[in-house]
C-alpha cells in the first residue's frame, strides 16, 4: 500500500489549538480579515480537514487602527434592522470606527466564515480589542506578523 499519497483526515481529538495575537494597526480591512478567517478555519495548517474544527484562536489588538482604501472611509455604511417598522439603521464607517472599532473587524471576518454549525464554533475563538491590552496571558498567545 502506497502511504505517501494518502489524504490525512484529522479527528476531533487530534487537534492542537494555539492562540495567536495579530496586530491590526495599519492593515487593510479586507486583506486582514481574510487572513484571520483562514486562521480561524485552520487552513494555515498542513492537516486542514474541512469538516473538523481545527483552527486556532485569534486575538486582535489595535482594532481602532485598521484602515480602508479608496473612498470607503466616507462611503461605507453599516446597516442593521431593529425589528420595528421603519427600524432600518445606517451608521457610516467613520462613526462606527469611533464608537465600536471591534465591530468593523468582527463584521468583516464573520462575513468570510461559513454560516453553518461549524462556522458558529469558529466565532467563539475570535477576540478583538480596541487597544494594545488584552487579558489572554494565561493562554500563552503567540505574536504573529501578517
Amino acid at each position: 500500500m502506497n502511504k505517501k499519497n494518502q489524504t490525512v483526515m484529522r479527528k476531533k481529538h487530534e487537534i492542537n489549538r494555539d492562540w495567536l495575537v495579530l496586530d491590526a494597526s495599519g492593515k487593510t480591512l479586507g486583506r486582514f480579515a481574510s487572513e484571520v478567517a483562514k486562521i480561524l478555519r485552520g487552513k494555515h495548517k498542513p492537516g486542514f480537514t474541512p469538516n473538523v474544527d481545527c483552527g486556532d484562536g485569534v486575538i486582535i489588538i489595535n482594532a481602532e487602527k485598521i484602515r480602508v482604501t479608496g473612498a470607503k472611509e466616507a462611503q461605507k455604511i453599516y446597516r442593521y434592522y431593529t425589528g420595528y417598522m421603519g427600524g432600518m439603521r445606517e451608521i457610516p464607517f467613520r462613526t462606527m470606527k469611533a464608537r465600536k472599532p471591534e465591530y468593523i473587524i468582527r463584521h468583516a471576518v464573520l462575513g468570510m466564515l461559513p454560516k453553518t454549525r461549524l462556522g458558529y464554533k469558529f466565532k467563539k475563538r475570535l477576540r478583538i480589542f480596541a487597544g494594545e491590552k488584552h487579558h489572554f496571558k494565561p493562554q500563552k498567545p503567540i505574536k504573529v506578523n501578517i
